[in-house]
Formats: structure tokens, sequence, C-alpha cells
């Protein structure tokens, strides 16, 4: 069962220990999540496309591995 998490910050901290991160843009509701895997869980998060690209650009220096779905 993923674990949802509201804040960015608080992903951004998951994300650090994350062995990939991976993004899911939903058009059609105009959102996207973005999902990082540990050991033990998998998180997500859900935010506007629009801000989608500022929070990628904080990720890719955190996660070591990013893929878009």
């Amino acid at each position: 069962m993923p674990v949802f998490i509201s804040s960015e910050e608080e992903f951004i901290d998951v994300a650090r220990k994350a062995e990939e991160c991976r993004v899911k843009r939903i058009p059609k509701k105009n959102i996207a999540k973005v999902k990082a895997r540990t050991k033990r869980y998998l998180y997500t998060y859900k935010i506007q496309i629009q801000n989608l690209d500022a929070l990628l650009e904080k990720l890719k220096s955190v996660c070591k591995n990013i893929v878009e779905v």
C-alpha cells in the first residue's frame, strides 16, 4: 500500500533515501504523480503539472534515478 505525502519538503527528504523516483503525468486532470521507491515503502506525491518542472530540478540533485512513465 503506497504512503501519500502532502508536503513537498517532506517528499524531497524521502526521495534522498529512494532507490528510484518515477513521474506519471495525467493531463486530463492536470496533475502529476511523483513516486519514490524506498526499500520498504512506495511514497507518492501529487502536484500540478505547471509546478512539476521546478520539483524535478530539485529532485535531480537528490534522487539518483528518475524515470518518466
